[in-house]
């Protein structure tokens, strides 16, 4: 393996536009055809995790636990999307032989093999194996297709198929409906909400007819604007909608006190410039919200920057210490996860010895932390600058993961206080 990838690491780039095509088209084909050996050996590694469960006496119902978390490590994936690359290589690979060969041979790539196995994932695996010879993409029937075309391919033949399970999906999309957060460039975040149609319009319309009034009666903010500015103080009850929030946002004294460029860090959203951070303390920015605001003064380690430990006798971690885990860790300190902290977690557990401490916890989201206790897998706290843990799987393999780097830390050798601003809980 490690021969192949010098090979490709070492491919001269031909001196020509012509030359050059070719070698895209032809490095494209290699992914293609590199996802497809990847779905079957993922398809592999759960026989082979499965028969080691079996033999260790594990219930069949609880085969494959930590599966996924494993391919996603392996991966460098986080372990949502190990799920989601594990049922797409067993689909492919038991169910659908023609899209995995149309994967081989360049004719799909891996996104466009997900697209035909998304939707037909309400089918039997008898029906979706019938989709699969119906629409044969091994032999051409996509090329020079996109995305949508192929998403509507796949419905018509899932339909003609199998309507009824096709309408009862539609039907049962409502229990999915959430709202998400992630973040946009320039202090900005989108909130994302998936709603029944129904709701959704009505949500839209109501702010839109909110919006057309202000904007002929002089309101000198945009139509989006006051959209957005409507949606925030509907919802939460408050202009700039954070009265009675906390919001924990880190920096140095130095980008508080003395106008330093060192950026601070939101925690839920990542890294803000200092500039913006500081305007936050004296009232939210942008919006003339006035805040109470109050400091909570947290001290890190001179040069590595590691936040000074607290102890605890206690099974449970107290509400300051886990304070304490969550502007350390920020997010899941699973390698390559980066969902939101749910659990706060002991890294040896408590029934094996492990201590309520800070250098013994990790804060982990909910499904990482039910990876973690499965049979197999180890985690142990590891000497080092920012917290370092090792997670060692059910096969031998070992993967590390180190706290974020903390607002300051690259000044080696220089004690750097941190000051968490926040709003206190209503």
């Amino acid at each position: 393996m490690q021969d192949l990838v010098a090979a490709v690491r070492s491919l001269q780039l031909s001196s020509d536009t012509d030359g050059l095509i070719g070698q895209l088209s032809g490095l494209e084909d290699l992914k293609s055809a590199i996802s497809g050996v990847q779905a079957r050996a993922t398809v592999a590694v759960d026989a082979s995790q499965r028969q080691s469960q079996a033999n260790a006496g594990i219930p069949a119902a609880e085969q494959g636990q930590g599966v996924a978390a494993q391919i996603a490590l392996a991966r460098r994936e986080s372990p949502a999307r190990g799920s989601r690359l594990l049922g797409l290589a067993k689909a492919l690979v038991t169910e659908m032989p023609h899209t995995l060969a149309a994967l081989d041979t360049g004719q799909l790539n891996e996104w466009r093999a997900t697209l035909l196995v998304k939707e037909t994932a309400c089918l039997s695996a008898a029906d979706r194996c019938a989709v699969d010879d119906e629409l044969a993409a091994d032999t051409g029937t996509f090329a020079g297709a996109g995305d949508r075309a192929i998403i509507a391919a796949a419905r018509a033949a899932s339909y003609r198929r199998d309507p009824r399970s096709v309408t009862q999906r539609a039907s049962h999309a409502a229990a999915e409906r959430h709202v998400s957060l992630r973040p946009a460039p320039d202090t900005m975040t989108y909130l994302t909400a998936l709603l029944p149609i129904s709701e959704g319009v009505a949500v839209h319309a109501a702010l839109s007819r909110h919006a057309d009034t202000l904007h002929s009666d002089g309101d000198a903010r945009s139509r989006g604007q006051i959209m957005a500015d409507a949606l925030v103080e509907r919802t939460t009850g408050a202009p700039g909608g954070v009265t009675g929030v906390e919001i924990q946002l880190i920096m140095t004294d130095r980008t508080l006190f003395q106008g330093d460029s060192e950026p601070a860090r939101l925690n839920g959203y990542g890294t803000v410039p200092a500039g913006w951070a500081r305007r936050l303390t004296t009232g939210m920015p942008d919006s003339g919200a006035e805040l109470k605001i109050w400091l909570r003064r947290l001290y890190t380690a001179p040069g590595t920057g590691d936040l000074i430990a607290m102890d605890s006798r206690a099974r449970l971690f107290p509400a300051r210490l886990r304070r304490f885990i969550q502007a350390r860790d920020d997010t899941c300190r699973t390698p390559s996860c980066d969902a939101p902290i749910r659990h706060h977690d002991h890294v040896v557990p408590w029934h094996d010895g492990g201590t309520t401490t800070l250098g013994n916890s990790a804060g982990l989201c909910e499904a990482c932390n039910h990876t973690k206790e499965t049979p197999g897998w180890i985690a142990r706290p590891r000497p080092g600058p920012r917290h370092p843990i090792e997670f060692t799987t059910p096969t031998g393999h070992s993967y590390c993961s180190t706290a974020p780097p903390l607002p300051g830390t690259r000044l080696a050798g220089v004690a750097v206080r941190q000051v968490a601003p926040a709003v206190p809980a209503a």
